[in-house]
């Protein structure tokens, strides 16, 4: 069937109405006061839709600032990057983790340079660091409802906007420094540019759509190209123009998209090695190898060399990083994070594609279904089921599209009420989103536990309701779409604001209540404490993020009650390491997972002396303030004030201190930069102050020379420690 206000023979996008000639302005719209068309919007919009949409998003913006300073430095890998990037242009432009450029981040460093610019700008503090990630969150709003309100209701672009912002996963990462942030902006913008080209067969904006594409790339490599193919296979069927054109146009396209994300890629392999910083994630200082072994082919497969475990798994098995298959967004360990509102979006793709199934060839309202829709079952079919590093946080690139579904859907089905079919397939989809409301809140029993029934309750009752909304008053009906409204969205609401009101830091971090993402993989399960886990990473002086950190102190500045910290309590066989939930009390402690590390450390405890979480590669460690001041002590008269194996490790010592600290191993310590040779010369050369002792000694893999390192170290300088950090003076060897 078509739509009522769409018939078959109807314009892709139906002009707006002319304004009447003004006296003395010639023919067109009368001039307007410049801000009056900001708050009054399009002609044709309700005199309510604007101002409706401006204050939506200052909502979603003041909800975002809302206690984001508790995050501290969040990711510190992320944050010494940003840090260095602030203080040198070198090291911002490849992404360095020190402003002396030793080695890389893992990633492109697209998504660092707002970050970089905004500490540059500010000075380096937590809302230096995260406030760019609010306002990609708050942008990424705002193009939803620009897209959805292009050709659908006003009504239908608020509830895309507010189900995006209600996603937890949404939630915690656009307050959070991971590259996910820019991506998920980027592809929304992707999406968009189609979109607005399948109005006109423009070729400006596939031109666009290729850009956003190419700078996605240049944030998280592949992962940019996951929603490529249904797009382009949507344009070139139901794109307006003939096919040669269509054809050329997605070529343009994806030239604009080489060069947008390419020109970065071109320099960087073109660089002489010998005066760049070694690129951090691969094994042969190849930034193409980085993007097609591990973090490309390598998280599909899970042979990625140099990770802290692989894959092993596959179709409707499992894998080091959880269970794969089907049903993988919807489980334990993923559901809370993102699943809240994907039946009610891939019922109402269907619904969509029924609805506007004989329109016309060119129809702008089944596109948006398909170009959504696509977007988002390509993205959860590999998600379900690459079998390498994936954790729960990556699903924040559905949130998007799964929000456009339902605010596109819901608001065809409303129109469409008066038929049966539409009003019972609107009913069967509220009342579905309750019950598995109810299923993910059942999860986390001491959780608001009345609110589970009330969701399930209402969102049955007014499931019923709207099935029949078509033989009901107006009134009634609306009644019936308030009280579904309201199941549907209580359960990511509260789950929203728990992530809202929790500082999050370290490596892997979860929304929600504690409880709420059980990571377990084959043959292994949580290991460790309750929860999901939040890292413990790194707060920046005089942050006030209270409470002490897995057993050691914070940084100078700092105390109150914990934020949630933590990390792997163990790592199984087979298994996901298993998680420690850290959570504040009222004595300024921190209660440490339960789960043990292979040789029977507790995640509780510091893996190594001054070291963080799993010896480091999780969070870094807690500076005190004597190690501050020895790090600090001549800092520079060296390129490099110290050195430590991993980079979260060097990252709090940076983080701290403001000086340059080496990160041994890039990420996980296995990368092979230095060399030992390459270590030795350094000392020679005068450049290297401190090793710092402790550390993960290349547990990831690789070429084993973080460890060579550490043991050259070790025989040859004294160990001088300070509190539970130990350290070598590389000016000092012994006798």
């Amino acid at each position: 069937m078509t739509l009522p206000h769409l018939p078959a023979d109807a314009p892709a996008l139906p002009p707006p109405p002319a304004a009447p000639a003004v006296q003395g302005q010639g023919h067109g719209r009368p001039k307007q006061p410049p801000l009056t068309g900001v708050w009054r919007g399009r002609s044709e919009d309700p005199r309510w839709a604007r101002p409706a949409f401006l204050g939506l998003l200052l909502v979603v913006a003041l909800a975002y600032l809302w206690n984001l300073s508790a995050s501290g430095y969040a990711n510190s890998f992320y944050s010494a990057a940003v840090q260095a990037g602030s203080q040198s242009w070198k090291a911002m432009f490849f992404g360095s983790l020190d402003s002396a450029n030793a080695i890389t981040v893992d990633k492109p460093p697209a998504s660092l340079w707002p970050m970089a610019l905004s500490v540059r700008i500010f000075g380096l503090s937590s809302w230096a660091i995260l406030v760019p990630q609010v306002l990609m969150g708050v942008a990424t709003a705002g193009v939803l409802y620009a897209a959805v309100r292009r050709r659908f209701s006003a009504a239908a672009g608020l509830l895309t906007v507010a189900a995006f912002a209600l996603t937890p996963v949404a939630a915690l990462m656009f307050r959070f420094n991971n590259p996910d942030a820019l991506l998920a902006l980027l592809m929304t913008v992707t999406v968009y540019c189609v979109l607005r080209g399948m109005e006109n067969g423009r070729t400006k904006w596939l031109v666009w759509a290729g850009v956003a594409v190419g700078l996605a790339f240049l944030a998280k490599t592949l992962q940019a190209f996951l929603i490529l193919p249904p797009l382009a296979v949507l344009y070139a069927v139901f794109a307006p123009g003939r096919p040669l054109k269509r054809i050329g146009q997605l070529l343009l396209s994806g030239l604009a998209m080489v060069v947008a994300g390419g020109w970065w890629v071109a320099v960087v392999e073109l660089w002489p090695a010998s005066s760049r910083p070694y690129i951090g994630g691969s094994q042969n200082n190849s930034f193409l190898e980085l993007t097609f072994g591990y973090n490309g082919l390598g998280r599909i497969n899970g042979e990625e060399t140099g990770s802290v475990g692989g894959g092993g798994g596959g179709m409707g098995g499992g894998s080091q990083w959880g269970e794969t298959g089907i049903d993988r967004m919807f489980n334990s360990e993923i559901g809370s994070q993102i699943s809240w509102l994907l039946p009610a979006a891939l019922l109402l793709l269907v619904a969509g594609v029924v609805v506007t199934w004989k329109a016309r060839r060119t129809d702008t309202a089944r596109a948006a279904f398909l170009a959504w829709g696509g977007s988002l079952v390509m993205t959860m079919v590999v998600f379900s089921f690459m079998a390498g590093i994936f954790h729960q946080y990556y699903t924040v690139a559905l949130a998007p599209y799964a929000a456009a579904l339902v605010g596109m859907g819901a608001s065809v089905l409303w129109e469409e009420r008066a038929r049966f079919t539409a009003s019972a397939a609107l009913g069967v989809t509220v009342a579905v989103t309750a019950v598995w409301s109810y299923v993910l809140l059942n999860r986390t029993p001491d959780y608001v536990p009345w609110l589970r029934w009330v969701i399930l309750v209402g969102g049955v009752a007014a499931g019923l309701g709207l099935a029949v909304a078509g033989r009901l008053n107006r009134q009634l009906a609306l009644g019936a779409a308030g009280v579904g409204l309201v199941a549907a969205l209580a359960g990511p609401t509260a789950y929203t604001i728990s992530t809202l009101d929790t500082g999050h830091s370290g490596s892997i971090v979860t929304a929600g209540p504690a409880g709420a993402s059980m990571m377990g993989g084959r043959g292994g399960g949580p290991g460790g404490g309750e929860g999901g886990m939040r890292g413990g990473g790194m707060q920046p002086p005089g942050q006030g993020q209270q409470g002490q950190q897995n057993g050691q102190g914070q940084p100078p500045g700092q105390g109150g009650q914990g934020q949630q910290g933590g990390g792997m309590g163990g790592l199984p066989t087979g298994g996901m390491p298993g998680q420690g939930q850290n959570q504040g009390t009222g004595n300024g402690k921190q209660q440490g997972g339960t789960g043990t590390m292979p040789g029977g450390a507790g995640m509780g405890e510091r893996g190594g002396a001054g070291g963080g979480g799993m010896g480091g590669l999780l969070n870094g460690a807690q500076v005190s303030a004597k190690a501050k001041a020895l790090v600090e002590k001549n800092a520079d008269d060296y390129t490099w004030a110290a050195a430590a194996i991993g980079s979260q490790n060097a990252a709090s010592y940076q983080l701290t201190t403001g000086k340059p600290v080496m990160a041994i191993g890039g990420f996980n310590g296995s990368d092979p930069s230095p060399t030992l040779a390459q270590f030795k010369g350094y000392i020679e050369d005068g450049k290297i102050h401190y090793f710092i002792g402790g550390g993960m000694g290349g547990m990831g893999g690789g070429s084993g020379s973080a460890s060579k390192i550490q043991s050259w170290v070790e025989k040859n300088y004294t160990k001088v420690t300070v509190g539970s950090a130990t350290f070598y003076d590389l000016t000092q060897p012994k006798p």
